[in-house]
């Protein structure tokens, strides 16, 4: 892994004078490539939960053990990429990927598939602080559009996996899952390009950034910023919980409640995917333009009507829920991660790590409690429960309003 020391300090904006779109789409590509693996995991679900004989709980414990694996290591992968960036570490994570997708073909027990998927969780551990380092960098001080850029492309990729899943997987077996080695090398050749530029960026930057001004920070006192960051956790716990109880168990809900076939409820739960896909790109230009609070607040609480009504309502109704409700919540987290980072400038990696972290985190935890719960109670119960998670957003009021303190352009 090449490495690079620089001490780091806020990207002087002359240094960065138009977005480069080129790394920014490459680094989305990425992105899609990346969580296109990682969303056969709940995709396939259904089929090991049958072959290895498996309770709700176990379902549950194999969400957990790879957000633990994919969230426990990024705030430290980005707090030293801080100090010394990795321009080639994305490659090497995403051959933790590799690694883990060709177990998970073989895995002949409950224990190997929680092998397989801890090492997927590495290689997203690795990935996702730098690379969106790398998206900050390429923004050109357009940091909301360049993060939505880089989320869509993995909101993307977790759409295909249930997709896949009922096309190739469901068909084929466990085995054919090897198949989709050739993505993770296709994300290999394009990262190891993506570190050449962000190779030479490092360099030209700290060659060029001492004899030039700072980018102006967002003034905000200090127990204000702990304030804020609190808040925007309880966000993140608000968004995926909400969201593991979709990624889970929704085919299980359609399954339990409409008797669809696997392959069928594999399809609805696409579609949700492919609207959290279609959302992710609104909440980051809307934020650069209007302000990032009220993106966050309207994304979070604006969820809540059709969540309250999703449990009460018919096949036909709830493919039509789940529309809105996938893209008015996925456009929350591109807001609240530029949010943070604008709170706490020149920790770009430290920000990214501890919030992508925190996000997987909290889905692994959900799934796992949501396991749980649904073993004792009932699926449906589960939906009943988690239709009131959005209502949290309203604490979103409590951020300060940090549009007129930036300095974007």
């Amino acid at each position: 892994m090449s490495q690079i020391s620089s001490k780091e300090i806020p990207v002087p904006q002359k240094l960065v004078q138009k977005t480069v779109y080129p790394i920014l789409f490459a680094i989305s590509i990425s992105h899609l490539l990346n969580d296109t693996i990682q969303s056969l995991i709940p995709a396939i679900y259904p089929i090991v939960k049958d072959s290895f004989h498996l309770s709700f709980a176990q379902v549950g414990l194999i969400t957990l053990t790879f957000q633990l694996a994919a969230s426990l290591l990024q705030p430290f992968v980005g707090l030293y990429t801080d100090k010394k960036p990795q321009p080639y570490s994305l490659a090497t994570g995403m051959g933790f990927t590799l690694t883990g997708l060709v177990v998970l073909s073989m895995a002949s027990n409950f224990a190997l598939v929680l092998v397989s998927v801890a090492l997927i969780g590495m290689g997203s551990s690795v990935f996702h602080p730098e690379a969106s380092r790398m998206a900050h960098a390429a923004s050109g001080g357009k940091r909301g559009l360049a993060q939505s850029i880089f989320q869509l492309g993995g909101n993307v990729g977790s759409s295909l996996g249930p997709l896949l899943a009922a096309l190739i997987i469901v068909p084929y077996g466990q085995f054919s899952i090897i198949g989709f080695s050739v993505i993770a090398l296709t994300a290999i050749f394009i990262l190891r390009r993506v570190g050449k530029w962000y190779r030479h960026y490092i360099l030209t930057t700290k060659r060029k950034t001492r004899s030039a001004l700072p980018i102006q920070a967002a003034q905000v006192p200090r127990n204000k910023i702990i304030i804020s960051i609190l808040v925007l956790m309880l966000l993140i716990f608000s968004k995926y919980f909400y969201m593991a109880s979709m990624t889970s168990y929704f085919t299980f809900y359609l399954i339990d409640k409409f008797h669809l076939s696997i392959q069928s409820s594999q399809l609805y739960l696409f579609v949700f995917l492919v609207s959290v896909a279609g959302g992710t790109l609104l909440g980051g230009p809307l934020g650069d333009h209007f302000g990032r609070k009220y993106v966050i607040w309207g994304s979070i609480l604006g969820v809540a009507p059709f969540s309250l009504l999703l449990p009460h309502a018919n096949l036909f109704w709830t493919g039509i829920l789940i529309v809105p409700i996938g893209v008015i919540l996925a456009s929350a987290f591109s807001a609240i991660l530029v949010y943070a980072q604008e709170l706490i400038p020149g920790k770009v990696g430290l920000v990214s790590g501890l919030f992508f972290g925190f996000a997987f985190g909290m889905g692994g935890l959900g799934s796992a409690l949501l396991g749980e719960l649904a073993d004792s109670t009932s699926i449906a119960h589960v939906y009943n429960i988690c239709a009131y998670l959005p209502l949290i957003g309203i604490i979103a009021w409590l951020l300060p309003d940090l549009k007129a303190r930036r300095a974007t352009k």
